[in-house]
């Protein structure tokens, strides 16, 4: 049953991999994909199938999923405007390598989010179900290292910074993430399934600061800006304008619910509870 993941050269996708060597998948029947392989020798070291794959060249992507039966399409780190384009080719190269299941990384209810992101998801969970492909959807909320990669500048300002407002924010861990694509990968009657995927204890940006000065013993506070503020703001620190304002949009999501989920699917997927906030700050 060999399985593709595409993205290995990311952290979601080396996670899955190594989650599926843990459920026993043996390296020969996992192809990890990514467009620069150097940055996965390590995998081919292992006995895992490495095969280059760029979302943007439809050719090479018929070549990487050849053989195939699964393949989990992590969502691409592309400009926002390329993203789809970059999906559908994923999802018409799957289809021509006759892989019977495409397990997708989408975001928390993407059928009714506001945000530019969302809008992205959208647009592939609809390209799936308009090409009819056997496919199971993974509604990540957001990731608990959005915060914790944060932690070094958050204490030097003492400051959580967003536009997210009070709303709550179902965050879990990569791995966590990672564990529940390997589970749907390996085992059966997930086809058509949509699963709403985040931690059991949601936090506000104001909790969020709150736990980071309970772990850290220094006081922190959480600064809610306006969107397009947070954007400036974020450009001041060195992001991309682009990435800048779909950062903020994020935001204004999350001060929607968007980012929000009770479902405790991830849960059950992964047969314990997701790790919590308080878990990933404890090692600061």
């Amino acid at each position: 049953m060999p399985i593709v993941v595409t993205g290995a050269t990311g952290q979601l996708g080396r996670l899955t991999v190594e989650a599926l060597l843990r459920r026993g998948i043996p390296a020969a029947d996992i192809i990890a994909t990514g467009r620069d392989i150097a940055r996965i020798k390590d995998l081919a070291d292992r006995g895992i199938t490495v095969r280059r794959a760029d979302f943007a060249d439809a050719d090479g992507l018929a070549e990487a999923f050849a053989g195939a039966d699964r393949l989990l399409l992590i969502s691409a780190s592309v400009p926002v405007g390329e993203r789809v384009a970059h999906h559908r080719r994923v999802i018409d190269a799957a289809a021509s390598a006759g892989v019977s299941l495409v397990a997708y990384t989408s975001t928390t209810h993407a059928d009714t989010a506001t945000t530019v992101i969302g809008a992205t998801h959208r647009e592939t969970e609809e390209y799936l179900r308009d090409r009819a492909t056997p496919s199971v959807l993974l509604r990540n909320s957001w990731y608990l290292e959005n915060y914790t990669g944060q932690l070094p500048q958050i204490l030097q300002h003492g400051a959580v910074v967003g536009a997210a407002g009070e709303g709550r924010i179902s965050a879990a861990s990569r791995a966590d993430y990672a564990e529940a694509a390997a589970v749907v990968l390996t085992t059966e009657g997930h086809t058509g399934a949509v699963y709403e995927l985040g931690g059991d204890a949601s936090f506000t940006l104001t909790e969020l600061a709150a736990a980071i000065s309970a772990a850290a013993g220094q006081q922190v506070a959480y600064a809610d800006l306006p969107v397009a503020d947070f954007a400036r703001a974020l450009a001041a620190a060195g992001l991309p304008a682009e990435l800048a304002e779909v950062l903020a949009d994020a935001d204004r999501g999350m001060s929607r619910g968007e980012m929000y989920t009770d479902s405790g699917d991830l849960r059950r997927l992964i047969g314990r509870p997701p790790v919590t906030l308080t878990e990933a700050l404890a090692g600061m």
